[in-house]
């Protein structure tokens, strides 16, 4: 089973790639499975049908997924390419402790095959701008991120992994900061995540980010396993042609090698298991 399940298309604020040109790669590339996991980011972003005026940055909108016109084109993709692979709907839902009944909301309008969830923002303040950080210790930032990220796990419960577990740490211009001090937070959010079926991913974006360690990373991947943890999924993070199904075999013979039996793909919200 060769699958990618981080996909983002143009339905994404920072991607412009045709959804029917990212199946036909898939499928070129001999994929079995894709999932699209489009940006919903509440707190940053409006959705189009909101009373709220759409912002623009670089010329791009500052907005959700248009849900609707997602929804019809990946019935439309099933349709033409559904004979060749298997086409799963998916969000990426950058939750923050108070926009969690804007995304109970969504999710009760649709079905889903998969949900990630993704820390983008605290205090409705973005990461790759900085401007979370600013002002902030090391110390600071770091542990308010996971903190965030527990808040998030005890309360809100409709998702299947979580996305790119430390993704703080791409946009960590002091460095890496030690593992040991942000351990507490990390173990109680994984027994919370695996008390509840849920799981985490490996992301293999962290080669094109040039990044020393996996996202998450090894220590995570190790703890989690310690731990009980068994549903894992695999996703690239493709925003662009070149981004998509990379690394994704590479990704698997490193999960075997840290003892993992099996990665996962989603039907209907529930984890399918295949062997790595």
């Amino acid at each position: 089973m060769v699958a990618d399940y981080h996909v983002h298309t143009q339905y994404s604020d920072d991607s412009t790639y045709p959804m029917e040109q990212v199946v036909a790669d898939a499928v070129k590339m001999g994929m079995d499975e894709i999932c699209f996991t489009d940006h919903v980011d509440y707190g940053i972003k409006s959705d189009w049908d909101s009373e709220k005026t759409i912002e623009y940055r670089d010329g791009e909108p500052l907005a959700n997924v248009n849900y609707p016109y997602y929804m019809d084109e990946i019935k439309q993709m099933r349709y033409l390419y559904g004979s060749q692979i298997g086409i799963k709907t998916g969000l990426e839902f950058g939750i923050q402790v108070h926009t969690i009944p804007q995304y109970e909301q969504l999710f009760s309008k649709y079905k889903f095959d998969f949900i990630i969830l993704s820390i983008h923002q605290v205090d409705d303040k973005e990461f790759w701008t900085q401007d979370f950080q600013a002002g902030k210790t090391q110390q600071e930032y770091n542990e308010r991120y996971y903190d965030e990220m527990l808040k998030v796990v005890k309360r809100y419960k409709n998702y299947s992994v979580l996305g790119h577990m430390d993704l703080i740490t791409r946009y960590d211009q002091a460095g890496i900061y030690p593992f040991d001090k942000i351990k507490p937070f990390v173990e109680e959010i994984l027994k919370i995540v695996i008390a509840d079926g849920k799981g985490i991913e490996l992301n293999t974006s962290y080669h094109r980010y040039g990044l020393a360690d996996t996202t998450p990373s090894k220590q995570i991947l190790e703890l989690y396993r310690e731990l009980g943890g068994e549903i894992l999924t695999i996703g690239s993070d493709s925003h662009k042609p070149e981004h998509l199904g990379r690394y994704i075999e590479e990704s698997k013979k490193l999960l075997r090698a840290m003892g993992f039996q099996s990665f996962c793909t989603y039907h209907g919200m529930k984890p399918e298991f295949h062997r790595l």
